[in-house]
Order: structure tokens, then sequence, then C-alpha cells
């Protein structure tokens, strides 16, 4: 069975209600837009205890929305109608919202801006971004998933892949004045393993057993190590902003750990942008190009080597990643004026 078929009979596999359970009324599962300037911050649905949940819609004949939620005592089923195009209330969260589009599109309005997803795509929404749904009688199945900052934060601690752990922890939990998002779209490699992953997490939820929480956070770290290996992302506007430095100096630090080796495409695949995205911000920040502020931290690097140790200036070329002696010799020296031999007398006298 696959993420689509399980989605669904999970969706319709309970009995028919037009009255909302207790915890769903805290929620609003559809609430039509009621102001052009009201907001609504929405509550942590379930208890206390709880670190996850899942909600499944299924938009379908143009106007109606059938939905259930995960873990539940008994199988239900919700059924909403709307008018196209319909608009949820403007709102945000007590909590992270991750949302899978399983199959079809789906439209939200973020901030300012209105987005299609498409199927196979994520979105990773922050506690105090607002947004809202766009039902506009498009056929759609969508998977959302709540997520505690606490439970974020262990998992992205927890991560094997430091880069986007970290980025992801600073851009989504330290940045608390920022509304931010992360929209994530396949990498045209990326296999069904998400799917496989969310079916999991799906499965787990249902059972929710004694055990279930622990399985689940391996779920959930599993599917952020998914997103920083398949998936490229991009960001918002306000996000980039406050995040720009950040980037800056978590790339200026892979690129002196990498000297010798270091090229845009491993830039590309550990910090998951477009290859000109470098050259763009160090540009905008630093003046520079990529090659030109790569060149600055080797010629940095070397100083300091000619400095501190007693390796020859070959042994020093080499470990800045210049394998051709005589153009480390040309660039140093018009740097410098002095050749790095005439620069290790003059800082060691």
């Amino acid at each position: 069975m696959n993420l689509l078929k399980y989605a669904n009979n999970l969706i319709y596999d309970g009995d028919n209600t037009k009255d909302l359970p207790e915890v769903l009324s805290r929620f609003r599962i559809l609430c039509p837009e009621y102001s052009s300037c009201a907001e609504e911050k929405k509550p942590w649905p379930r208890q206390e205890s709880e670190n996850l949940f899942a909600l499944l819609w299924n938009l379908h004949g143009g106007r109606t929305l059938s939905a259930t939620l995960l873990p539940r005592k008994i199988p239900f089923t919700f059924h909403g109608h709307y008018r196209p195009v319909t608009r949820t209330q403007m709102h945000s969260h007590e909590y992270l919202e991750l949302f899978y589009i399983v199959d079809g599109e789906y439209r939200q309005k973020i901030l300012d801006n209105e987005f299609t997803f498409s199927r196979g795509e994520l979105c990773l929404i922050d506690r105090n971004c607002l947004h809202q749904e766009i039902l506009d009688g498009t056929s759609a199945t969508i998977l959302f998933l709540g997520i505690k900052p606490d439970i974020f934060d262990d998992i992205t601690k927890s991560s094997t892949n430091a880069g986007m752990a970290g980025f992801l922890n600073s851009a989504l939990l330290k940045q608390k004045n920022v509304q931010q998002y992360l929209h994530f779209r396949p990498r045209p490699e990326a296999d069904i393993s998400m799917e496989e992953t969310l079916f999991s997490l799906l499965s787990e939820l249902t059972c929710n057993d004694a055990a279930s929480p622990i399985i689940c956070r391996g779920l959930l770290l599993r599917l952020f190590s998914l997103l920083s290996t398949n998936y490229e992302f991009s960001l918002s506007k306000k996000m980039k902003k406050e995040m720009n430095w950040l980037l800056l100096e978590e790339i200026s630090a892979f690129i002196s750990e990498h000297l010798q080796d270091i090229s845009i495409r491993m830039l590309a695949e550990r910090f998951h942008f477009q290859d000109d995205y470098f050259n763009r911000l160090l540009k905008n920040y630093t003046g520079k190009t990529y090659t030109e502020f790569l060149q600055a931290l080797r010629l940095e690097r070397a100083e300091e080597l000619l400095r501190e140790t007693d390796i020859s200036v070959e042994e020093v070329a080499r470990e800045i990643g210049y394998h051709n002696k005589g153009y480390f010799y040309k660039i140093f020296a018009e740097r410098h004026r002095l050749t790095p031999a005439q620069f290790r007398r003059k800082m060691k006298k």
C-alpha cells in the first residue's frame, strides 16, 4: 500500500461526523476568513505530554474537505463544505507545522506571498509565521504534522548533518522576532524514502502505544535527514535578511575547514542552495566573488602557518589548496609585496 492510499484509508475509516471532536474544536480545522485584518494564534491541540500529531486532509469534489487526526481514540471522519474560493483565517501556531503534499496541488498564503505546492513538496512553517489556506476547488491530499518546539530542538541537535541541523535550529528557534518558513522541493535524484518514512510515521501514530513516542522521534530524525540530502529549500524574504549573516559565518567556517579541496559543488551539497547563490551572497556582503573570497581565506591561513609553524613554503601551499607553487608565490607577493619566505623572516624578527 502506498502513502496516498494509506492516508485516504485513515481519513475515511471512521464514523462520519459533522460535529468536531473536542480536540478539533480547539484546533479549528476549517474556518472561513471572517476578517481581512483579524489574526488567530492556534494553541497546541493535544495533551501537553504529546509532542507530535498528524492531520490528514482530502480536498475533493470541488467544495468538500474530509479530514481526520492522529493519534485518536476512535477513528472518525470529519466532512466540511466550502465555497470555492474559501480562505481560512489568517493564523499562526504555538508549534511548528510541516506539511507534505501527498497528491494534487494545494495553495497557501504565507506572509504576503501566495504559493501553489505540488505533489512531493513540503513546507516547514515557524510558530510565529502568519498563513492561511486557500481552498480553490482543486483536489489534493495533504499530511500536516504538528511538532512541539522542544522535540524539534532535540531532533535537530541529534542530527548527523550538523550543518543542516544547525541552520534549521538557528533559523526556526533562535530568530524569535522573524516570521519564517522553508519550502522544500525534491531533488531530481530523490527516491521514495520520504513517503516510506511518512507512511511509517502515520502507522506509529495510529498504533500509539508506549513505544510510539520513541519510534516517532526516530522517524522524525530520519525525515529531517532526508530533507538535508534529497531536497533543496528556499527561504522567505524576511528570513533571508536576518539569516544571511549567520549563513555567511557558517559558509566561511566551512570553507576554512576545507581549504585543500573546497568547491562550489561542496557548498551546494552542504547548504542546499543553487551554485550561483554563493557568489551573490558573498558579493553583497563582502564585495568579493567566491573565487576572490576563497583566495583571501587561503592567504590568511598561509600567513598564519608562516607565522606560527616551521613547515616549508611548499607544504604551506599544499595545506591551503594550492598545488602550483609558482601561482601561490605570485598571489602572495601581490598581496604583501614580499615572498612567503621574506614574510616569515619579517614576522619572526
